[in-house]
Formats: structure tokens, C-alpha cells, sequence
């Protein structure tokens, strides 16, 4: 059928995800509880970083941003990259 390869690929991700998650957890499990306050607030600040913010809470920070001019003049934004 022509829609069997992308379920292929859908279930092999599910399956990919659920290991991962799986070796996760089995880490999780194998640490002693006293660390585990610690894992939790690592884990959180991860999440944090990695997901996107919804667009207006963006745009919101974007324009409190601007108006407060707490801004870096683009000409310092390149500082230290080599573009060559």
C-alpha cells in the first residue's frame, strides 16, 4: 500500500521514543533517592530550555524588551563569531 512506509517510520520513531524512554527511566531508577531533588530540577531546566515558548509569550517578552531597551545593538551580535 502507499501510506505503509510513513506508518513504518511513525511506528520505528514510537519505538526509538519508547526505548529512550525506557533507558531513562531504568537511569532514573538506579540513582539513590537523595539525588533524586537534584535530577528533578536538572531535568526541568532541560525541558525549559529545549521547548519553544508559544509565540505570544515571545512577543511579549520581545516588545517588553524593546521598549525597556534592554537590547544588544546588532553591530555587538556578531562579536566573537568568525562568519568566514
Amino acid at each position: 500500500m502507499w501510506y505503509s512506509e510513513p506508518v513504518a517510520r511513525k511506528e520505528h520513531a514510537m519505538t526509538t521514543t519508547t526505548a529512550y524512554r525506557e533507558q531513562v527511566l531504568r537511569e532514573v531508577n538506579a540513582l539513590p533517592e537523595e539525588y533524586l531533588p537534584y535530577l528533578l530540577q536538572l531535568v526541568q531546566t532541560f525541558r525549559d530550555s529545549v521547548t519553544l515558548k508559544p509565540a505570544a509569550a515571545s512577543l511579549k517578552r520581545g516588545w517588553h524588551e524593546a521598549r525597556t531597551k534592554d537590547v544588544t545593538p546588532i553591530h555587538e551580535l556578531w562579536d566573537g563569531i568568525d562568519v568566514a
